[in-house]
């Protein structure tokens, strides 16, 4: 049994595996799959929190609670985020370098059209709870 454990054995096997993977391993495909699944995985425990709280996860509508908890303890748009993961990755399982090169714009909309017009009814719903929720929570990440 020795013989096993000898580096030109260990050598061969690795070699072999490697060989068996030889083309089915491709890292911007396997980046851009980890980063679909964390967005929607992001944005299942947002939904989940939120409709714990008994509270809208509609935008525009007035919230009825101040989601701090759960995985808004992390961040304050875990929905958001997921949705820009989820971009990112299918960026990179399509092999579409633009849509990289849009991420930030997305981002920029999003920003201006929801976060900004969420946080402003939050801050009239909730005052100095949802400042507080701001300053020990960041926007993003």
């Amino acid at each position: 049994m020795k013989w096993i454990d000898l580096p030109p054995i260990w050598l061969l096997a690795f070699a072999l595996l490697t060989w068996l993977n030889a083309g089915t391993f491709d890292l911007p495909h396997l980046l851009g799959t980890l980063l679909v699944a964390i967005g929607l995985i992001l944005m299942a425990l947002a939904i989940w929190e939120m409709r714990r709280k008994r509270t809208t996860v509609i935008p525009h509508m007035q919230p009825s609670a101040l989601v701090d908890s759960g995985i808004f303890a992390y961040s304050r748009n875990p929905i958001y985020l997921g949705d820009a993961l989820i971009l990112a990755g299918l960026s990179l399982r399509w092999d579409a370098p633009l849509g990289l090169l849009l991420l930030p714009v997305f981002i920029w909309v999003i920003q201006k059209r929801f976060i900004h017009p969420e946080e402003s009814r939050l801050n009239v719903a909730f005052g100095p709870a949802f400042v507080a929720y701001t300053q020990k929570t960041r926007r993003w990440v």
